[in-house]
């Protein structure tokens, strides 16, 4: 029998004992934080056997090679991806020689880690099969006993990881170890119950399933004792030294070892035939293990007995009624639309932004949007201002949600007060770096990248929270996207914008356009787009303005003529210039756009007021009419970008 099939059948009869913590040891042997632990095979090589070592003298039975993130897109990094294949077998090696010299029975098994990681998962997924392909069989190649896919927390990407490597395990007969890491008990951070995504990983070829990190011993028996586990299938489950958390001013682990040992009984009740331990463990946590379960055997599983629910009727509980709510979506499809974009205050007097307002709607505007920190200067909170606007004055809001400010957990807060709000209707943006504005020491978070964060905020509308929670009620936002048209080469643009739309925008908002060549542009780069697009006008207040826009914002660029003809004005002229430059673009805009995005320049909204009056006058059914009979007026017919 050789070392892989042994191993098979060991983990359907015996209990066996798996290491801990790898990273943890390293650092306590002088490896940098935030340097690649897996390059340490090639440098450090007997750092890395002396921590197999001090495992094995614990009493460990399955050790695992030290290249957990030895994939290309982890080492990238490091400018290490070129030596991908060399650290994935130094590891093996490495791992062997230590079995070899402690003269214990030991079985090693490659890790093979999430690429993902935690991070959202993102439009190259499918570029993750070449990479687990080239991991796996540098493993496979030095003979390991074992592969543990481990630390998953997605299983769509955990199945793709096993639908790649189980084809390049089967010639040699090695087991397959499947792991997912849940952020909260019983459920995978893409929405799965663990019942339903052990059912899955069985029909797609794992030999064992179980789970490692995020969750202490006392969360992952809680999470066995809830799931149905298919028949026969051994569990494996390396649990995190509980916690983390702050412990007399440091960052640190709580439980200890002897707790550990305990649960590792109860584990083993469970029918779980592989014990090891994941972040915060340490040689000490393993031995209790091996003294809690030496010389046992494998417990079979039973199942708990599903429960039928009888539903309770639930006390009805007033609702919020909120003014009605225009989806600008549903009706760019039938008439010309208005969104102006009016930014908060940078102080606390309000009373102007409110008079704004009122004007603007007045004037025609179907919805007023509230950037978000614009150009990262601290402004009023756009929930808050929308949330005026909505609910006190009838005015429709689309609040801009921007990547830089907020990490996961606040970002999802954020939305879901919004939602709260009424306010439904929300513009993803990246975001200017916090160093452009007027905190130039405050940090930039960018969790997410725009792409990713349309992409769950229509996973809110799932009723599926960040991190895979399914929640009571399914949120119902209308989710806008950003384009900026104002590049060098607009095929890499029009590529990013329709990436957007894959990952859900319902709707796109332009940059600032000037002149009429780059608008007709952006009509043909993106007639094929199938959702409404809203093209981007804010008039010039002066001469500096439009110097300064056109040399020092990126993003905007104005045409020469543009910039010669405003020269010629100051002050209140000059804004009155910019408004009739302004009024000549809409005029074309109005043939080839249904949706207009005005832009209110240092919160001069007498100057949109004015812009909006002037859509609504040439977009009337009578200016149509009148449009239509006049045979010196070359009007295009109108309809929306989406049609």
């Amino acid at each position: 029998m050789n070392s892989q099939h042994a191993f098979r059948a060991r983990l359907r009869s015996d209990v066996l004992v798996g290491d801990g913590a790898m990273a943890t040891l390293l650092y306590l042997q002088g490896n940098a934080i935030g340097a690649s632990t897996e390059e340490l095979c090639l440098t450090e090589p007997d750092w890395v056997r002396d921590v197999h070592a001090a495992y094995l003298e614990a009493g460990a039975t399955v050790i695992e090679t030290n290249s957990y993130a030895a994939n290309r897109d982890s080492l990238a990094r490091y400018g290490l991806e070129t030596r991908t294949t060399r650290i994935n077998r130094a590891s093996v090696q490495i791992a062997r020689q230590a079995v070899e010299e402690s003269g214990r029975e030991a079985f090693v098994i490659g890790s093979v880690g999430s690429i993902l990681a935690g991070r959202v998962r993102g439009s190259e997924w499918e570029e993750y099969r070449d990479i687990y392909e080239e991991q796996a069989v540098a493993l496979l190649h030095e003979g390991v006993d074992g592969l543990i896919l481990e630390t998953f927390y997605d299983l769509e990407e955990l199945l793709l990881a096993l639908d790649v490597i189980r084809p390049l395990a089967a010639s040699s007969g090695t087991p397959i170890i499947s792991q997912l890491s849940l952020l909260e008990v019983g459920r995978t951070r893409d929405g799965y119950e663990l019942t339903q995504a052990f059912r899955q990983l069985q029909a797609a070829g794992t030999d064992v399933v179980g789970l490692n990190c995020r969750l202490g011993p006392a969360e992952m028996l809680g999470s066995l004792e809830k799931a149905i586990v298919p028949e026969g299938m051994p569990i494996s489950v390396y649990p995190n030294a509980g916690r983390l958390g702050m412990i007399d001013g440091k960052v640190q682990y709580k439980s200890n070892a002897a707790y550990f040992g305990d649960y590792a009984t109860r584990l083993l009740n469970q029918g779980v035939a592989l014990i090891g331990g994941c972040c915060g463990t340490a040689p000490e946590h393993i031995r209790a293990i091996a003294d809690s379960v030496a010389g046992q055997k494998r417990v079979p599983r039973i199942n708990p007995v599903l429960q039928t629910r009888v539903e309770t009727p639930e006390r009805e509980t007033p609702r919020i009624e909120f003014p009605p709510t225009a989806n600008i979506v549903d009706l760019v499809k039938q008439r010309h639309t208005i969104i102006v974009e009016y930014d908060t205050p940078r102080d606390l007097d309000i009373e102007k932004y409110i008079a704004g307002s009122k004007a603007l709607q007045e004037a025609g505007a179907d919805a007023i949007t509230l950037a978000d920190n614009s150009l990262a200067t601290t402004r009023v909170s756009n929930m808050a201002l929308g949330a005026i606007l909505k609910r006190e004055l009838g005015i429709e809001a689309i609040a801009h949600v921007a990547c830089r400010d907020r990490n996961l957990i606040g970002q999802q807060s954020h939305l879901l007060g919004l939602h709260a709000l009424g306010l439904n209707q929300v513009l993803v943006i990246t975001g200017d770096p916090a160093r452009v504005g007027d905190l130039p020491g405050a940090t930039s978070v960018f969790d997410l990248s725009s792409f990713d964060l349309v992409r769950m905020v229509k996973q809110l509308n799932e009723g599926i929270a960040f991190s895979g929670r399914r929640m009571k009620n399914k949120a119902r936002f209308v989710v806008g996207a950003a384009f900026n048209p104002h590049v060098r080469n607009l095929e890499p643009a029009i590529a990013r914008l329709e990436r957007k739309v894959e990952a859900g925008a319902d709707f796109i908002m332009t940059q600032p356009v000037y002149d009429a060549e780059t608008l007709l542009a952006i009509r043909e780069a993106t007639k094929h787009i199938p959702v409404p697009i809203f093209i981007g006008v804010m008039p010039l207040t002066g001469p500096r303005n439009a110097e300064f826009l056109h040399n020092e914002v990126p993003g905007i660029k104005i045409a020469e003529s543009t910039l010669q003809r405003i020269k010629r004005f100051e002050g209140v002229e000059a804004r009155h210039e910019g408004v009739q430059i302004a009024k000549e673009l809409l005029d074309v805009a109005v043939q080839h756009f249904n949706g207009l995005y005005l832009i209110t320049p240092f919160n001069y909204y007498d100057m949109t007021v004015e812009l909006t009056r002037y859509v609504r006058e040439i977009t009337s059914p009578q200016a149509e009419i009148a449009a239509a009979a006049d045979p010196l007026h070359h009007r295009h017919g109108l309809g929306c970008n989406c049609c």
